[in-house]
């Protein structure tokens, strides 16, 4: 065993089991415990409820002691919007967390876009909550998000050391380019960025975030372009009561992290203001033995900050403005090739409510972003590297987003609708021998406006859901300008382009005896090729990946049906699913030339690509505070069809495993909370030929933390326990992923009044 890492754990240990627990003075015959919200602070004043009856409510620390009758009696705590629930024999101390509604919600409002509750949802539904987020041992967001098994980026890595534009994420197996088969969403609100379609993770400050909902499958019908594969929720904290929290951490490779939050509220009018600042020097993601005199470490640093005005309206409506700021540079691995993104974003939001039957939704939002990035060329013995292409991207979005919801008893009725604008401009200049050579400067404009219906109905243990939705897509106003520097300027301008796409689905559920349930859906879903894709050359290491104006929509058709097991006391739960989907014209990136030392790909629509499989889960819940989550998913995701390369035909798509599996037990008792989470992923392919092969790899992550005081926890958090090599690229020189890592942090927390 090496000291490296066996000191680490030792140490969690230590942290974990030297805390005794608090001795009690209860009688036997009591339900008793602590109430906290969402931060881990003591909530004064909660409700606790037996049976739908108040029976006590907290103390200034949070505690509570109720007697019932009957044993394992179900137990309700209410405070204001937030909620929490168990069922618990005699002399259990309980350790509750208040979550607010739109967690239970969330999951209702991705899947049918209301949040009207009604039946079973004919979809693959997984909310993780702000517990799992935040006790779960990770560095960014889209690392916290890999609990579930089915979700990967389009390369292994993470977004503290990858670039941006390798962060389109990949669900059911359909895998991604630089942009992303699945849609982002916060309020309605696409996170996708607008010229290349990769994410932001680190846009949010972590205590923002209230919950993560990933729906799988097709999401089109609803949502419109890019939700192929599926739809992922981010779901905002809202400001509530006065609250004040500090996240303070350090981990190994130089690494500092610093958040925080404050919340205020006076009358119907409250606040909040989020911030988070990190730095890392990172790791050299070249491996070993190609290492070279150029090879530096990847690096991250970023700030970001959000400030949150909200106000309560009349009949349960809210209003609320928010903006959104985000500043972050990427060292990509050597001193030249760098990138960097500022990002603003503002969203105003309106819920409203008329009657008991009729309520909906109205967003406006919009965007500013500069994006940056450096490219160079090196030698075979990479001891030498050359400037070869500085790139400076600037995208302007706005857009508006409605839906409203007419429910009857067993039957509801959506209608929505949305549009996207977005312009971007792309200037470049290309450099030989250490001088410019010209320059290439490219304006476009896209544009999306589509309308959905829904009608959503449940009776007698039945409910489905039909809904159509009809997109407009364009590309406007798009041209380039190429000049270099012995010839005159050339424009040259893409005739305006428009496709119209229609985007239904239907889903079907049925709740059976003895807990089980079943549930079947088909769909049509597509996505736009962003600007990114149609006019931009990227360069991830040493591939260089070409722009193709020409490209057409992925269009997909998909069917999905599991089944969901819950025990009677809810202790234990399973679920299958098996999914098929099928994309035509795929954008994907084919092979043109290469070297020993570089590459050169052109994204081009294949013919066809098909992933079909299953997906498994399942949790359990034994008691005294344990609780376990397992996932598999088998994605078998092949071309299936390509005219111009029939070589291709049968070949895997890249980047895409068969086989994921995850896997965390959890442990949270009084003062004291500990998550082991491991992850494996079989071999998959770096390239569309299978000529590069990434193997298969395990990690084993841990963390585990300790409440010191009412308002102050201490943590620690070990990522790849075992230091395995993750192999995330071949470009054609060998990448790896995140090294064993060490991280150590202290929360301070101030209550709610």
């Amino acid at each position: 065993m090496s000291r490296r890492w066996f000191l680490p754990i030792v140490a969690a240990s230590l942290l974990f089991l030297c805390a005794t627990s608090r001795s009690s003075a209860q009688t036997p015959h009591e339900i008793h415990g602590q109430v906290v919200d969402a931060t881990g602070t003591p909530v004064a004043g909660a409700i606790i409820l037996l049976g739908g009856v108040e029976q006590a409510k907290t103390d200034a620390e949070g505690r509570f002691a109720v007697t019932p009758l009957p044993s394992n009696v179900p137990l309700m705590v209410v405070f204001g919007g937030l909620h929490a629930s168990a069922t618990a024999p005699f002399g259990t101390d309980l350790h509750l967390v208040l979550l607010p509604a739109t967690v239970e919600q969330s999951a209702t409002v991705t899947a049918t876009r209301s949040s009207v509750e009604m039946g079973i949802v004919a979809a693959t539904v997984e909310t993780l909550s702000s517990a799992k987020l935040t006790e779960y041992p990770a560095l960014t967001l889209d690392e916290r998000l890999r609990q579930h098994a089915g979700f990967e980026l389009f390369r292994r890595s993470s977004s503290w050391v990858a670039n941006p534009t390798s962060e389109g994420i990949s669900l059911r197996g359909l895998g991604s380019t630089a942009a992303s088969r699945t849609l982002v969403l916060s309020d309605l609100v696409p996170l996708n960025d607008g010229f290349g379609g990769w994410i932001h993770w680190n846009e949010q400050p972590p205590e923002s975030i209230d919950a993560v909902t990933l729906a799988s499958g097709g999401g089109s019908d609803l949502y419109g372009s890019s939700a192929v594969g599926g739809v992922i929720d981010i779901v905002p904290s809202q400001p509530g009561p006065l609250l004040a929290s500090v996240d303070i951490a350090g981990a190994s490779e130089d690494t500092t992290n610093y958040s925080g939050r404050t919340d205020l509220r006076h009358g119907p009018t409250s606040a909040m203001i989020a911030g988070q600042g990190f730095r890392t020097a990172g790791y050299t993601i070249v491996a070993p033995a190609i290492r070279g005199k150029v090879d530096v470490p990847s690096n991250v640093h970023y700030q970001n900050g959000r400030v949150d005005l909200a106000r309560t309206l009349p009949k349960e409506g809210r209003a609320w403005l928010n903006g959104n700021l985000l500043n972050e540079d990427h060292g990509n691995g050597t001193p030249i090739q760098t990138n960097g993104t500022r990002l603003w974003r503002y969203i105003a939001g309106d819920n409203w409510k008329a009657g008991s039957h009729i309520d909906g939704r109205v967003r406006g939002y919009g965007s500013d972003e500069g994006y940056r990035q450096s490219f160079s060329s090196i030698n075979a013995i990479r001891s030498t590297e050359n400037l070869t292409r500085l790139q400076r991207v600037r995208t302007q979005e706005f857009g508006v987003s409605t839906d409203a919801a007419y429910h009857f008893e067993h039957v509801a009725l959506i209608a929505g609708g949305d549009l996207r604008d977005l312009r971007a401009t792309d200037f470049e200049t290309p450099y030989s021998a250490g001088s410019p050579t010209g320059i290439q400067d490219t304006s476009a404009r896209q544009r999306f406006y589509g309308g959905f219906g829904e009608i959503v109905a449940e009776r007698h243990g039945w409910s489905g859901a039909l809904s159509l939705r009809g997109d407009e897509a364009e590309n406007l106003d798009t041209n380039a300008i190429v000049q270099s520097a012995a010839k005159a300027p050339t424009l040259t301008h893409t005739p305006d382009r428009h496709e119209a796409v229609l985007s239904p689905r239907l889903g079907i559920s049925k709740q059976l005896p003895a807990s089980f349930e079943l549930h079947a859906s088909a769909f049509r879903a597509f996505r736009t090729p962003t600007m990114n894709e149609l006019y931009r050359t990227g360069q991830v290491g040493q591939q260089t990946t070409l722009a193709n104006s020409e490209l057409l929509s992925e269009r997909a058709t998909g069917v999905e049906g599991g089944v969901h097991w819950t025990s009677p006391r809810k202790l234990a739960a399973l679920q299958a699913t098996y999914f098929w989907t099928e994309i035509n014209r795929p954008v994907s990136t084919v092979f043109q030339s290469g070297t020993a030392t570089s590459t050169t790909l052109l994204r081009e629509n294949l013919g066809q690509i098909q992933s079909q499989g299953a997906a498994l889960g399942a949790q359990f819940q034994p008691g005294h505070g344990l609780s376990l989550d397992f996932g598999y998913q088998y994605a078998h995701a092949v071309v299936t069809a390509f005219q111009a390369q029939q070589s291709l035909v049968g070949l895997w798509i890249p980047q895409v495993p068969r086989h994921t599996a995850t896997g965390q037990l959890r442990y949270q008792r009084g003062p004291r909370s500990f998550t082991l989470a491991a992850r494996q992923s079989g071999r998959a392919f770096d390239d569309s030929a299978n000529t590069f092969e990434l193997h298969t790899f395990f990690v084993l992550d841990a963390y585990a933390e300790y409440r010191v005081h009412t308002h102050v926890s201490a943590y620690l958090s070990f990522q790849n326990l075992l230091n395995r090599s993750i192999e995330t690229a071949r470009t054609p020189n060998l990448t790896l992923g995140t090294p064993f890592l060490a991280q150590g942090g202290v929360r301070l927390n101030w209550g709610r009044n």
